[in-house]
């Protein structure tokens, strides 16, 4: 099997890892009173994430584990998917 499907794949299974956990966090959101909005989440990405962020940060005084999980997934998929793209096609 080439590297760059192995990488391809992990790229993939990050990904969804970082779905999953967006999901996560506007569920979380949601409890704690905070509207969200399915149909733009992706637009409001960013929103979404401070707002998670802010909310952990003022209950428990550091970032909550759905936003560090978040953020390392979409770095995780950057990184395998530019590691794929410049991997020799053998």
């Amino acid at each position: 099997m080439p590297i760059r499907s192995v990488l391809l794949g992990f790229g993939l299974a990050s990904a969804l890892v970082h779905v999953a956990s967006y999901i996560m966090i506007m569920a979380a959101l949601d409890r704690r009173g905070y509207k969200t909005n399915m149909l733009l989440a992706r637009l409001y990405f960013g929103r979404y994430l401070k707002a998670y962020k802010e909310a952990t940060v003022k209950e428990t005084g550091k970032p909550g584990l759905l936003y560090r999980i978040c953020i390392l997934a979409i770095l995780l998929t950057l990184v395998f998917v530019v590691a794929a793209v410049l991997s020799p096609k053998g």
